[in-house]
């Protein structure tokens, strides 16, 4: 990596990726993609020595927990899933008003016994006695989700990997409850689930971070600063 060329990773697709743009057109700052919207690479026009590279949401933080990008923007939730290691060598500067969501687990709506995460617990042992096998839960977000069972004194589960729309997942048979990430609420009401009442994981919104080992670089601070303003 060129010591002085600035890598900035910029979500390559969703309602992530048209906010944090948004960000770029209000600073007046003209993105060039020889490609469009399909390009992976681009650049900005007022500064020569920065690349702009789109990537998935989670890769951004990974790439800066590597030192590979400088600055990026993605999402609280996805920092707080990755691996403490890559945790630690990150630095969030700022949170934007958008992005705004929240991780919660949910249950299908016919479980009317179940209401609270102490109720879960009670359910996770009636399946390890009575049925011999463990609740499933179907996430997109394993850690903080055994994380947060744990310290609820659930540990009779065990965590299934979703791969699409995890919403589906109890109802094809796949997993009994879920966690996932939500900002109405609508789409899991929609698919007949319901959050439990203390079952907030965590409150999430769009940042953005630098690599720690990028903090003396030339030019990150001026960048940083135009970032950070209002």
């Amino acid at each position: 990596m060129t010591k002085n060329i600035l890598n900035i990773g910029i979500p390559s697709k969703g309602r992530l990726r048209k906010d944090v743009l948004n960000i770029f057109k209000k600073k007046k700052l003209n993105l060039i993609s020889e490609r469009g919207e399909r390009d992976l690479l681009g650049s900005i026009k007022q500064f020569k020595n920065i690349n702009i590279l789109y990537l998935h949401a989670r890769e951004i933080i990974e790439r800066l927990g590597d030192g590979s990008l400088d600055i990026g923007f993605s999402g609280f939730d996805l920092l707080k899933e990755s691996e403490i290691n890559t945790q630690k060598k990150i630095n969030v500067i700022k949170k934007y008003d958008f992005g705004k969501a929240t991780l919660v687990v949910a249950i299908p709506d016919p479980w009317i016994d179940v209401q609270t995460v102490a109720d879960l617990e009670e359910i996770a042992f009636e399946f390890k006695d009575k049925k011999k096998k463990r609740l499933r839960v179907a996430t997109k977000y394993p850690n903080l989700t055994r994380e947060f069972l744990f310290s609820k004194g659930v540990t009779q589960f065990k965590l299934i990997d979703s791969l699409g729309a995890t919403e589906a997942y109890p109802f094809t048979g796949s997993s009994e409850i879920i966690t996932d990430i939500t900002s109405t609420g609508e789409t899991l009401k929609a698919n007949n689930l319901r959050i439990l009442k203390d079952g907030e994981i965590l409150r999430s919104e769009a940042c953005m971070m630098i690599s720690k080992s990028s903090n003396n670089k030339m030019g990150l601070n001026k960048i940083v600063k135009l970032f950070s303003k209002n």
